[in-house]
């Protein structure tokens, strides 16, 4: 004890000053104190002190004069008064036992509440570290504080005796680390929680283009951080991000202010510290910058801020989340019978009553104005609510005093998992850890408290939202809650009123007043059926909406590409979802495929028709001198021709598709192949100028079959290599008609095809190249010119056919190639045969021996000098017998078969 009493006495000779610290006040004790069997220690921000010490070292440091009273720091140290009044009267919580407290200010400062839980651990007025000499009650708890860079500094200290602490506002996510702060609890969430829950919110609101505003300590750079890396995560796009400093500085203020000015963000996160917020709220009202949606993540910042003149314009449609804690029946009346002469001892409550109602309390011995009128002590507190009362957390120290209350009795009770019983009047404040850590039960208001493995509280949120009213009163409603805990999906439960509403009114923007749920997007949102374009150099969520291409939709907002339609279906007119496509083809029963069956079926029945007519007039001189195998052939084949189109028409099969290229090719080139012989024939019989020469072995029946099988074996190699490599087959076309599925043949092997085609290409072109050359040969029974006219319609036609069955889509490409197989057809068999059936059917007296012998065609050949019987002639000689005059001897055509 001796030694003790002598440590205590040079440590206060060393350490006593003589003159106020700067948290506390000039002359008085800096606390509030009741006796009891256990006492729980408590800091709270009550007076604050603004000016700056300013030390030279040469005298002892002055104390400071506070500079206002904080109206909710001194009623939240009330409610842990009621708190502790409650637990006393109480027959069921530590019946035996009474609470006793130290409640003190840390005047919102770091050294204010370091020196201040020294003062309490030791028991000392100037502490000295280490040394506790009194033999008072045991110390359980201390509740405390308001500000995480408070609470962090008392953490660290407490931490080394493992002395617990449970605070009722700090939310700083380094402070739930157990290795650094051991003896740390809140019934708070933290700030990790709450950034979730803020996160959450904005994706909920459909937000993607934000601000942020942070402290610049570790709370707000913590807290920033973590919205910031959550809402990247999500998508949402940050539009600034500002830091605030902790200490006043206008200039960095004001620069801040003007960049939230220049925003186009509406809706901003805030971060900030109670100083902070009314210095920015200050700075913001003067520039008039409104017409921004902020969310916090608590009200107590909001409600403060309020104060600030006009801060209700900046604040409104605010977001706030409000911890569902527990309520504190009976607190406003007991706040109502407070009073100075009924407490004494309470040193705070004269400073409270002095700022409430604007006066002086008599014989105080402050350094406040002289000239202020004093205190009556007639003044009351019933009906003087604080301002928005039902969603400042008044309470907020009440939960923490129970939880410990709860802690004591388990350990007494030995209700703990290791079964280690302390006793409540001689125990070690550690002891008292594992029972607090696990604590789990319901305030008397039904409120169920619980921490988890970080001592958090586990806990919910209400969402509240700043409004006027119809009578022109701001005040806070309640539109939602939610669960912070993620749930199976890893989504939080969100569920907001359908009747959330916002009136802005914007400086900034020329409507003034809007309406409806508050929007903060950089872009507008796209609708569906058209997708998202960035633009260039901005961020994600800056773009542009286009709609979706054919074929393609978006059936959903915001859709960062559209999606392609199942190839069955085609996107709608709006884009927005898929219809089922109507299959179609080039059928017979449609007016186009019903058109060109019957003209097909007219020219088969034509090309049949003048089959019979040469048929029945074979012996005929016209029939005979245009070499009737040929022209028997070329008429089959033609008619083959007009009938092939049927193929091209109706709905395409394996069958189908293998056969109307093979088919069309091969009796095209039958055709022109006899065309070719037939010119070739002329041409030799007309070139031969001397009898025995060899070019009269063409002129037979042999050479004109050879020429015809040469030509088509060759076709007919080319298309047995294309039906062996890559034949053609049924294909969906869904390309070409939209909202139709086309369905045709493929051609296979493009190549292929295109070799069938060259090929035919060549054997007309040359057929023409021959036909022209001869065309200016004797003409009586010579059809040079006829086979010239038609070969110039079959190319005209395939020249012309081969852009536009290459440009044509869907039916149209089986329409343009039948047309083309047709026109061809009807060319070949109007040019060459029906010259013919004129003069066998309309002028048969053209078409008889005696014609020919005063005929222009033998005087030309005599006025020629073509001699009788050259194969140039156009008649031969006849037995000298039938000779009647030089013209007549002529009368047998010479190309006959």
């Amino acid at each position: 004890m001796r030694l003790c009493a002598l440590l205590t006495t040079l440590a206060g000779a060393l350490l006593a000053v003589p003159g106020p610290v700067g948290w506390r006040l000039p002359g008085l004790t800096p606390r509030f104190e009741r006796p009891g069997d256990v006492v729980l220690g408590g800091s709270f921000c009550i007076l604050h002190f603004y000016n700056a010490v300013s030390l030279d070292f040469t005298t002892l440091p002055a104390g400071l004069p506070s500079s206002s009273v904080s109206s909710w720091g001194y009623r939240v140290a009330q409610s842990f008064v009621f708190a502790v009044e409650e637990i006393n009267n109480s027959t069921h919580l530590l019946p035996n036992l009474t609470l006793g407290f130290s409640i003190r200010n840390s005047g919102d400062s770091v050294h204010g509440a370091m020196h201040e839980t020294m003062a309490f651990l030791t028991g000392q007025e100037d502490p000295v570290p280490n040394y506790s000499c009194h033999r008072g009650p045991p110390q359980a708890a201390m509740v405390g504080d308001t500000r995480s860079a408070l609470s962090v500094a008392m953490a660290r200290l407490l931490g080394l005796y493992k002395f617990p602490q449970v605070s009722y506002a700090s939310t700083l996510p380094s402070l739930s680390d157990k290795n650094q702060f051991p003896s740390f609890l809140r019934t708070r969430a933290s700030d990790l929680t709450t950034s979730y829950a803020m996160t959450q919110l904005v994706l909920h609101l459909g937000w993607s283009w934000v601000g942020i505003l942070a402290q610049d300590d570790d709370f707000g750079q913590q807290a920033g951080n973590l919205a910031r890396e959550e809402l990247s995560q999500a998508g949402v796009c940050i539009e600034f991000h500002l830091h605030i400093p902790s200490r006043q500085s206008p200039e960095k203020i004001d620069a801040n202010v003007r960049k939230m000015e220049k925003s186009t963000a509406t809706g901003v996160l805030v971060f900030l510290s109670n100083s902070n917020i009314q210095l920015i709220l200050h700075r913001l009202v003067g520039n008039r910058v409104l017409g921004q949606v902020w969310v916090s993540e608590t009200l107590v910042h909001t409600v403060i801020a309020l104060a600030t003149p006009g801060a209700s314009w900046v604040l409104q449609g605010a977001f706030g989340l409000k911890l569902r804690s527990s309520h504190a029946h009976g607190l406003s009346e007991f706040f109502a019978h407070l009073h100075p002469s009924r407490t004494p001892e309470d040193m705070f409550l004269r400073r409270f009553w002095e700022a409430t109602f604007g006066c002086r309390w008599p014989h105080s011995n402050d350094t406040e104005p002289s000239d202020m009128q004093l205190c009556s002590g007639n003044e009351t507190l019933r009906d003087h609510e604080y301002p928005f009362q039902e969603v400042s957390r008044l309470e907020a120290a009440y939960p923490a005093v129970y939880s410990i209350a709860h802690a004591l009795q388990d350990m007494v009770l030995c209700e703990n998992e290791n079964r280690e019983c302390g006793d409540p009047v001689h125990f070690q404040p550690w002891q008292l850890l594992h029972p607090l850590r696990k604590v789990s039960f319901q305030t008397p208001d039904g409120t169920h408290i619980m921490f988890d493995a970080n001592g958090d509280l586990v806990t919910k949120f209400d969402v509240l939202q700043g409004q006027w009213s119809p009578e022109g009163q701001f005040h806070f409603v309640h539109i939602g809650k939610m669960d912070p805990h993620p749930s199976l999906e890893n989504r939080m439960m969100i569920l907001l009123k359908d009747s959330i509403q916002v009136c802005l009114m914007s400086a900034r923007r020329d409507s003034g007043l809007n309406l409806g749920v508050p929007s903060s997007v950089c872009s507008t949102s796209c609708e569906p059926g058209s997708s998202q374009i960035p633009q260039q150099g901005a961020p994600h969520c800056c773009f542009e909406c286009q709609p979706c291409p054919e074929g393609q939709f978006a059936d959903q907002k915001d859709m960062k590409s559209c999606l392609q339609c199942p190839e069955e279906q085609y996107s709608s007119q709006s884009k927005d979802y898929c219809l089922p496509r109507t299959e179609t083809f080039l059928a017979f029963d449609e007016p186009l495929g019903l058109v060109l069956t019957v003209v097909s079926l007219s020219l088969a029945s034509l090309a049949c028709l003048v089959l019979g007519v040469f048929l029945w007039f074979q012996q005929t001189p016209v029939v005979r001198a245009n070499n009737r195998a040929l022209s028997y052939v070329l008429l089959v084949s033609l008619t083959l021709c007009a009938l092939s189109t049927l193929l091209f028409l109706g709905r395409p099969s394996p069958t189908t598709c293998l056969l109307r290229q093979i088919t069309f090719a091969v009796v095209f080139t039958v055709a022109v192949s006899c065309v070719l012989a037939k010119t070739l024939t002329v041409v030799l019989a007309f070139r031969a100028t001397k009898p025995g020469q060899r070019v009269h072995m063409c002129l037979g029946p042999s050479a004109s079959s050879f020429v015809v099988l040469v030509a088509s074996l060759v076709q007919i190699i080319l298309c047995g290599i294309w039906l062996g490599t890559s034949p053609p087959f049924p294909h969906r076309d869904t390309a070409s008609e939209p909202g139709h599925l086309v369905l045709q043949c493929h051609e296979g092997s493009g190549i292929a095809f295109s070799c069938v085609l060259g090929y035919l290409g060549l054997l007309a072109i040359g057929t023409f190249s021959v036909a022209f050359l001869a065309r200016g040969l004797p003409d009586t029974f010579n059809e040079t010119k006829f086979l010239t006219f038609s070969m110039l319609l079959f190319c005209s036609v395939w020249t012309a056919f081969l852009p536009l069955y290459f440009s044509a889509r869907g039916k149209a490409t089986v329409a343009v190639e039948v047309f083309s197989i047709l026109a061809s057809t009807a060319g070949l068999l109007g040019g060459i045969f029906f010259p013919k059936c004129y003069l066998i059917l309309l002028k048969p007296e053209r078409n008889t021996p005696p014609s020919l012998r005063t005929g222009p065609w033998a005087q030309r050949d005599l006025g020629r000098g073509v001699p009788p019987g050259h194969p140039h002639s156009t008649i031969s000689a006849r037995p000298p017998s039938q000779q009647q005059d030089p013209g007549s001897q002529f009368l047998v055509p010479a190309l006959t078969t």
